[in-house]
């Protein structure tokens, strides 16, 4: 390749699947052009404040980025560079520090926003990734309108995954040090979480996880409220139990109490309470090794919902997320099955439910993937799968009509290893 020659863009259109691309493009060093975002909006047009804040992000943990934002914000072009993670600081043997990232007033993602694509970053970093998210716009809880998962749901359900990589989870660490729930609005919260990210591989492990998902065996989870009565939580607990207690005997569910955090008002020097409320998050483990399922649900910003509605809510999620069947829900499949694209030349395979396959998310990744390279999914029903037959785990019609997925390694590896 000559010098002057330039890659080609990977062009797109609208918002969707915004941080997914950001990343696809990030991990095969292909530069992204993305036009038309929000531009028939009259009121917001261009990218949203979270958008610009994983913009952000993305040029602090890679080097030699190249990011050009259009005036109206309407238009980004990025060209990505390697994925270096955090830098040690001047006279440190290791890379300790942490990368502090901020998030605005205005951010209305929960904080696994951000968490979700960076996970699936790290693994390929030169260095650890370590990232610590504060500022007035950390929220911890899901999120009502963008249906973001809790930080309890994003650590205890999506990073055991990476295990069945060949990523070690004891390797990675998330610290929730001050919780938030959504503030007015659904806007901003002041908590502050750091994720310390200290399993970098050459290539993730073919993944075969294609058997019946068993039987659910227990159910854990968390309770958590900011700046409520902490009796909250028992209530939720309660009514979460009524349902649960019904259908398997081992549920436990821990309770998190902490208080509002104190946010700086702009341009003044008063702190107020903010992020007040409450959730729950639910996660359902699975007889077979690696299948879990989770739910979550918290108070809307506005409040009007009693903790029992929240509990009640979330426990009847959690069975219509494993009436979906397959071995890995629907929150999770996206980080599967891009980890299952960037691994060596060989087939992997793993078994989702119909639903699960048939979301415009899960059909928006397939595509986005072909665009940057990627081999096409095998799709068969798993009836014709050797040992399965949609009924063999005992859970009735649970997991009948569930889909064999098989995903063609690109080899593409950790892009920040030094080039010969």
């Amino acid at each position: 390749m000559s010098g002057n020659s330039r890659p080609e863009f990977v062009r797109f259109t609208g918002h969707r699947a915004f941080t997914q691309r950001l990343v696809l493009a990030t991990l095969t060093g292909r530069p992204v052009h993305i036009s038309k975002i929000r531009s028939s909006s009259a009121t917001n047009p261009g990218l949203a404040p979270h958008e610009v804040s994983f913009l952000r992000l993305l040029e602090s943990i890679t080097n030699g980025s190249v990011i050009d934002v259009s005036y109206s914000g309407t238009t980004i072009a990025y060209q990505p560079g390697l994925i270096t993670g955090t830098v040690p600081g001047l006279g440190a043997a290791l890379a300790t520090d942490a990368i502090e990232h901020v998030l605005p007033a205005a951010c209305a993602r929960s904080v696994t926003y951000f968490l979700i694509p960076l996970a699936l970053l790290a693994p390929f970093s030169k260095a650890h990734m370590n990232v610590r998210f504060t500022g007035p716009g950390v929220i911890t809880s899901a999120t009502h309108g963008a249906g973001d998962l809790s930080i309890d749901t994003f650590r205890t359900a999506v990073l055991p995954l990476y295990g069945l990589f060949g990523i070690p989870p004891a390797r990675i660490e998330l610290r929730v040090l001050s919780r938030s729930c959504a503030g007015p609005g659904g806007k901003g919260g002041g908590g502050v979480v750091e994720l310390r990210f200290a399993s970098q591989v050459r290539l993730p492990k073919t993944l075969h996880l294609h058997r019946p998902p068993g039987r659910i065996r227990r159910v854990r989870g968390v309770a958590y409220c900011t700046g409520v009565a902490a009796s909250h939580n028992n209530r939720m607990i309660t009514a979460a139990r009524a349902v649960l207690n019904q259908l398997v005997p081992d549920v436990h569910v821990a309770a998190q109490y902490d208080p509002a955090p104190l946010v700086a008002e702009k341009g003044s020097t008063l702190k107020k309470k903010t992020g007040i409320g409450f959730g729950l998050s639910l996660v359902a483990e699975s007889s077979a090794e690696g299948v879990l399922y989770a739910a979550d649900e918290a108070a809307p910003p506005e409040g009007g919902v009693v903790p029992e509605d929240i509990g009640t809510r979330c426990a009847y999620q959690l069975l219509e997320v494993i009436a979906q069947g397959g071995c890995v829900m629907a929150a999770s499949a996206p980080t599967v099955l891009t980890l299952m694209a960037m691994g060596s030349e060989d087939v992997g395979r793993v078994r989702l439910g119909r639903e699960v396959m048939a979301r415009e998310e899960t059909i928006q990744l397939a595509r986005d993937l072909k665009k940057f390279g990627a081999a096409s999914w095998g799709i068969r029903d798993a009836k014709d799968d050797a040992g399965g037959d949609g009924d063999d785990d005992g859970e009735g019609n649970s997991t009948r009509g569930d889909l064999i997925i098989s995903v063609k390694g690109t080899g593409v590896g950790n892009v920040g290893r030094k080039v010969a």
